[in-house]
């Protein structure tokens, strides 16, 4: 049951390696075998590439399975039409074709499967690329907010330094009618006279203006500091809005580079398995003598090739003959008078009729 599946698989000819020997039909299973279990193998490595895109395995799942039928008709196709024939440079060159085909089929199976297989490491290749690529984001977000907010902090201590040259200039004012009273300065009197009061005056002035100076820029202050404060929560919700999209970045093309960027032997020789696997029935069939099967195929295509060409040949005596025999029919025809009486009294009938339709259209046209 197993072996007769396996010659299906194989697109062999059942009826007729069903009369060839044990070993010849146990020849096509092995082949049959081999077409299965590469079609099995792209099943699961659709299933798993697909898996990455969909992160859903009753959505891989259907798509896989088509992907693996295909895959096994493919081959199916390779090995059922490559046949034996007596000189090997005229097989080599009808199974180039093929084999071009089984080696991106060899591709197109080992890539998901090499995914699989380093899994582990390609996670830390794309974990060092998402943190590469989280730093990255805030350095660019953060171009777009620091120049504003570094305006703004910049306003702030404009406002600050106004109040210290403020400050500072109400100090000197009271240090200077300080040293009046005392009489170290100014006048040099002691005590409290007219020029004191002038500059105490000053001072007072002075400090009134910078009480007001502080509490208006205090309230600018409190403007620019909320201002920077919703910049930064700003800046912030776009750095956890732009995240997701980092943190979802392990699709298939994702992982593929990031399978690039592993050592490449490992990898080369998955794939070569694979080649190997694929293009095996191919070079067994190339390399294998032509065997009972291939010349009991051959002698039913020759028969079948013969039986043609003499329906064909058949054919075209038939036609030939049937021609000579028409030519020679009515070239007897047109030497009977009787024939020739019958057409030209029909000519003339057909004649008259036209006449009359012509002067009958010609009377309605007056």
């Amino acid at each position: 049951m197993l072996q007769r599946f396996f010659i299906l698989c194989s697109g062999a000819d059942t009826a007729i390696l069903d009369t060839c020997s044990e070993g010849e039909q146990n020849k096509f299973a092995g082949i049959g075998a081999t077409v299965f279990f590469t079609a099995l193998m792209a099943f699961i490595a659709s299933s798993y590439a697909l898996y990455t895109v969909f992160d859903n395995m009753y959505s891989a799942l259907p798509f896989g399975l088509i992907w693996g039928l295909l895959i096994f008709n493919l081959d199916r196709f390779i090995v059922s039409t490559l046949k034996k024939r007596n000189r090997w440079g005229k097989e080599l060159l009808q199974a180039v074709p093929r084999i071009l085909l089984a080696l991106i089929i060899a591709i197109v199976i080992s890539k998901p499967l090499e995914l699989k297989i380093f899994e582990k490491e390609i996670d830390q290749v794309l974990l060092e690329e998402k943190n590469g690529m989280t730093l990255a984001n805030k350095q660019q977000l953060a171009q777009q907010y620091t120049p504003v907010i570094e305006k703004l902090n910049q306003d702030i201590n404009d406002l600050k330094q106004e109040i210290a040259i403020k400050e500072a200039e109400t100090n000197a004012l009271y240090d200077t009618y300080i040293s009046e009273a005392e009489g170290t300065a100014g006048t040099g009197l002691l005590g409290k006279g007219p020029v004191y009061a002038e500059k105490r005056d000053k001072h007072d002035a002075s400090l009134a203006e910078l009480r007001q100076l502080k509490e208006g820029n205090a309230e600018k202050i409190a403007v620019i500091e909320s201002q920077i404060a919703a910049l930064n929560t700003e800046y912030a919700e776009t750095v956890k809005n732009t995240q997701p999209i980092i943190d979802g970045f392990d699709g298939l093309m994702a992982r593929i580079n990031a399978l690039e960027k592993l050592p490449w032997l490992p990898s080369f020789f998955i794939f070569l398995l694979f080649l190997a696997i694929e293009t095996s029935p191919i070079i067994a069939k190339l390399l294998a003598p032509k065997g009972e099967y291939d010349l009991k195929l051959e002698d039913k295509e020759s028969s079948l090739r013969t039986w043609v060409s003499q329906k064909v040949h058949q054919r075209e005596k038939i036609w030939a003959t049937d021609t000579e025999l028409n030519n020679r029919i009515y070239s007897d025809i047109t030497e009977e008078e009787a024939v020739y009486a019958y057409k030209k009294q029909k000519a003339e009938e057909l004649l008259k009729l036209q006449a009359d339709a012509f002067q009958k259209g010609q009377l309605e046209g007056l």
